[in-house]
């Protein structure tokens, strides 16, 4: 399959399950899907033995407790989407609730967490579903979930059996690449898109799948959530399948290039796959939390808005920060 991307559309690869092999799942945009002890190998050269060109910017990071106004987040006749912090996002779609990639803490203890949440996240709306993009420790989080009703509904990709059995939520809908689940007037679709997944290197990495979503709300626009991907020309197949009032993506640990091209995008790749999609707007999260890349951890924006002006795209961005509520 690897080297062969070009024969198939998304829709291809999905029908033909050509992104399943061997009990596990391939991520089928890369050459090889060679992600164990070589990219141990890569951290390890990346950390010990690579010039950090933004190490100097670090005096400039701040701690940004985040707090949300929930008179506006929880309005219950339209749609509108509260950042709360690293990819961790509201939807509120005509009263009801969407929660994605829940990550309320810390990570590990051995990440920084520059956005700490200024209230207990059992004031977040209870939510009618949880959406998991991938299993990343930053994405997927035991302790984050546990704040949640063992009946909670949870949509994620195929996998992940043994995490949300340890959690005692049976409740849920996994979903291939273009699965579809439907309630209350509102379509939530997984679509394929450049990423990988672990967590743990024993085991090794993609035992269970990844993706990115498509919400097509009850309340009329189509978000499209990006969840942690690289670049990849698909996008613009994702864009004549669907009409993309919003996309959201994850820009942020984009440093070194050599290192983060085959996992995030930078700001011109983002760029590059807003215009492809044809979104006619779009945000930016997964920055501002926690340093995963080499880049401080307000770079990622200020990377953007440059690049925007030099392009004269500004007015399709929607510029916001941690805790801030947005209405499409």
């Amino acid at each position: 399959m690897h080297g062969q991307i070009q024969d198939f559309s998304l829709r291809d690869i999905a029908d033909r399950k050509l992104h399943h092999q061997n009990g596990g799942f391939i991520n089928p945009f890369v050459s090889s899907d060679r992600y164990a002890l070589w990219r141990m190998g890569q951290i390890v050269y990346w950390k010990l033995f690579t010039q950090n060109r933004y190490k100097s910017s670090y005096v400039d990071e701040r701690i940004i407790p985040v707090e949300v106004d929930w008179v506006a987040a929880t309005q219950p006749k339209g749609l509108c989407i509260t950042w709360l912090k690293h990819a961790a996002f509201l939807i509120n779609d005509q009263g009801r609730y969407i929660h994605v990639d829940p990550v309320f803490g810390g990570l590990f203890g051995l990440f920084k967490d520059f956005t700490p949440l200024g209230f207990d996240p059992a004031e977040i709306p209870k939510p009618h579903h949880v959406l998991i993009t991938h299993g990343h420790y930053d994405h997927l989080d035991e302790k984050s979930l546990r704040i949640y009703e063992t009946n909670t509904h949870v949509i994620s990709p195929l996998g992940y059996n043994r995490i949300f059995k340890s959690l005692a939520m049976e409740n849920r809908t996994q979903l291939d690449w273009f699965g579809t689940y439907c309630s209350d007037g509102c379509r939530i679709t997984l679509l394929p898109c450049h990423h990988w997944t672990m967590r743990n290197p024993v085991v090794g990495p993609n035992r269970s799948l990844w993706g990115s979503f498509l919400i097509q709300t009850a309340k009329g626009p189509t978000v499209y959530i990006a969840g942690d991907t690289a670049f990849f020309e698909n996008f613009a197949e994702i864009g004549n399948l669907y009409d993309i009032d919003l996309a959201i993506f994850n820009l942020g640990a984009y440093e070194p290039r050599w290192f983060m091209k085959n996992s995030h995008m930078n700001p011109e790749e983002t760029l590059r796959a807003v215009e492809l999609l044809g979104a006619k707007k779009f945000m930016i999260i997964h920055w501002g939390t926690f340093r995963l890349g080499d880049e401080p951890v307000f770079q990622p924006p200020e990377d953007l808005k440059k690049l925007l002006k030099r392009k004269k795209l500004m007015d399709r961005w929607i510029d916001i920060r941690h805790g801030q509520t947005i209405v499409p």
